[in-house]
């Protein structure tokens, strides 16, 4: 769902750095009937770490593959790590291994699926691939299901495609490139393959300040930005439930393509933001000013009022996919409040410069001019 060059950039920083989460108590959840093999392919990244406590938990063992380039959370419980190189090929920590199940989290090129599919085809018995709601054709339209029309790649070779390649025009091939991984996915893995396609992953380790813009700006309160006219919906997941779930899809060994998106049920722009104000607390007062006098004055929708477009938007459909194929395979979501309660929390542990850093959303002084020239125009109130 990146919009820029910027904004993925963005959407694909990880937050191992940014510092973790606490894990999962093990007493707190019950154990899976069958312990599983899993092996993570990234595991280190935002919902990686996610997925290891929880599996943990559940009483499965785990591998992590990844380049080891990246600090190590404390698990709550042994996990094996081999250490290798998708991008030049080093998948030998891999041979002569076998798993119940693979979980590819951080692939966007297909190579890496081909790859991956040599070494593993035939010693792994269940294939899940992290892929996006960017891969959809026709982000305009609502009620995106699983059936819709995929981006089509438009190059030579997608097979061919590097991370230079992708880099240079990251926002034309990130979900092309997503779309032809998934395909390469099933020729490599044939039906034993699961497509997990999340929109905004939010919540603790969230290191893209995404989300994370609106619940820090409510909770300072005052006169709040509020874009459009409180009715256009907003979808996102809280990566924990995104990567229990996947897990669970792992011990059910369920195939198929699915949309993890939430919540459960259409939330618009006025209930998101009054959900954040409860959970918050504060003064913050809303004032909605139309899209239209955004777009004309030059505010990105996406990127400087992060998780939310016009319904009337090319990525307007964005906030209305549909998760209903997701909910009846087991999706299940944190309130609004515990989601917002706990980012705020890891944010605030966070070191003081960091704390500091704004990664997106509008500047105090952009969004108070912004009000200003709309007020001095329509004479909108606050409410």
């Amino acid at each position: 769902m990146p919009t820029s060059r910027r904004d993925l950039l963005k959407f694909t920083a990880l937050a191992a750095a940014a510092g973790a989460f606490p894990a999962l108590a093990a007493s707190s959840v019950a154990r899976a009937e069958r312990p599983l093999r899993i092996l993570i392919l990234g595991g280190t990244g935002f919902t990686g770490p996610f997925q290891v406590d929880y599996a943990l938990a559940r009483g499965h063992r785990v591998t992590l593959f990844n380049r080891g380039k990246r600090p190590t959370p404390g698990w709550p419980g042994a996990v094996e790590q081999v250490h290798g190189d998708r991008n030049t090929g080093d998948l030998a920590a891999l041979d002569g291994r076998e798993w119940d199940v693979c979980i590819d989290n951080p692939t966007t090129l297909p190579f890496w699926v081909r790859d991956a599919g040599a070494a593993l085809r035939g010693r792994v018995g269940h294939y899940v691939f992290i892929s996006t709601i960017s891969v959809y054709a026709d982000g305009s339209r609502p009620g995106i299901g699983e059936d819709a029309p995929l981006a089509a790649y438009t190059g030579a070779d997608p097979l061919a495609e590097t991370m230079d390649t992708f880099r240079a025009d990251m926002a034309g091939l990130y979900g092309p490139l997503k779309a032809a991984s998934e395909a390469e996915a099933r020729r490599q893995f044939g039906d034993a393959v699961t497509v997990v396609r999340p929109g905004y992953i939010v919540g603790p380790r969230d290191d893209t300040g995404r989300f994370t813009y609106w619940p820090l700006r409510v909770a300072e309160g005052g006169e709040v930005l509020v874009p459009g006219d409180g009715r256009d919906p907003v979808q996102f997941i809280d990566g924990r439930d995104l990567g229990e779930w996947v897990i669970r899809l792992a011990e059910a060994r369920t195939s198929g393509t699915f949309n993890a998106v939430g919540p459960a049920r259409r939330m618009d722009t006025d209930t998101f933001l009054a959900g954040i104000r409860a959970a918050t607390g504060g003064d913050a007062r809303f004032t909605h000013v139309p899209a239209e006098f955004l777009a004309a004055r030059e505010v990105r929708f996406g990127a400087d009022l992060p998780i939310w477009f016009p319904q009337d938007h090319e990525y307007g459909g964005y906030g209305q996919v549909d998760n209903r194929r997701a909910i009846a395979a087991g999706l299940t979501f944190r309130p609004l409040a515990t989601t917002v309660t706990d980012l705020l929390e890891w944010h605030r542990a966070l070191p003081a410069e960091r704390q500091a850093e704004q990664r997106a959303g509008l500047s105090r002084e952009r969004e108070a001019e912004l009000l200003r020239e709309w007020h001095a125009r329509d004479g909108a109130a606050a409410t």
